[in-house]
Parts: C-alpha cells; structure tokens; sequence
C-alpha cells in the first residue's frame, strides 16, 4: 500500500485552500497558478485522440499505465483550463482505477465552488474532462 495521501485527503487540502482564498478571483487566479506547475506535455501526446471534446480551449489528456495505478499528462492552450486539468490531476494522477471510478467528482467540484466560479462553457469543459478520466479508469 502507498503512503500517498488518499483522493478524500488530496480534496480536503483543496478544499482548505481553496476557502483561505475566499473570493473568486482569488480561486480564479490559484486555479491558473495550478496550471503554470504543471509538466510540459511532450509533442507525442498533443494529438487528436489524446484531444479533451467538450472544452472551449483545447485540452490534451494522455493516460498511461504505472503499474496498477494510472498516470495522467495534461495540457491547454488556455491559462484557465490548464489550471482546471492540474487541479484534477493532483486528485486523479496515480490512482487505480477502482479510487477514480469511486470519487465523485462533481461533488467534490461543487466542494470547491469551481462549477459556479466559471462559465457554463467551462464548466462544461471541466466535466468533460473528469468525463476523459473515468473513461480511462473504466477502460482499464
């Protein structure tokens, strides 16, 4: 078993940070803090099949197999959606299959307040985006 805090631990620190922020401006602006953390996506996986359909920037999501668990690359021409697909990676990268298929995401996001802090368009996005995720959980 890994020491790793579990997918419940990560959002409780999420959520802890989040309302030190208060406002939303400030959870915009951490959201896009996120984002510049994240690895380079390397040039390989920025393809149409790795694409995220439903966002209003492109986003590129790829998944690969670390053992039992999966691991997941991301990237965005978007500062926002960047820092959307980060905060979703550090709850979902390095999980197995079973952790993602039994987090609830969308409770968790409205934890967070992000549906209601960004745009439909967004929100959407964001959906799909967890949508790619448990796809790949499921497919594993």
């Amino acid at each position: 078993m890994s020491d790793s805090p579990s997918i419940d631990d990560v959002l409780a620190e999420l959520v802890e940070e989040f309302d030190l922020l208060g406002d939303w401006e400030g959870r915009i602006e951490y959201v896009i803090e996120l984002g510049k953390g994240l690895a380079p996506l390397p040039d390989a996986d920025r393809t149409e099949a790795h694409k995220v359909p439903g966002c209003a920037a492109q986003v590129w999501l790829a998944v690969r197999r670390d053992g039992d668990r999966l691991a997941f690359a991301a990237d965005s021409d978007s500062a926002l959606s960047k820092g959307n697909i980060a905060l979703l990676l550090r709850l979902y990268s390095g999980r197995t299959p079973a952790e993602i298929l039994a987090f609830d995401a969308r409770a968790a996001l409205d934890r967070l307040g992000l549906p209601s802090a960004l745009t439909r368009q967004r929100a959407n996005g964001l959906n799909a985006m967890v949508g790619r995720i448990r796809e790949a959980a499921a497919a594993a």
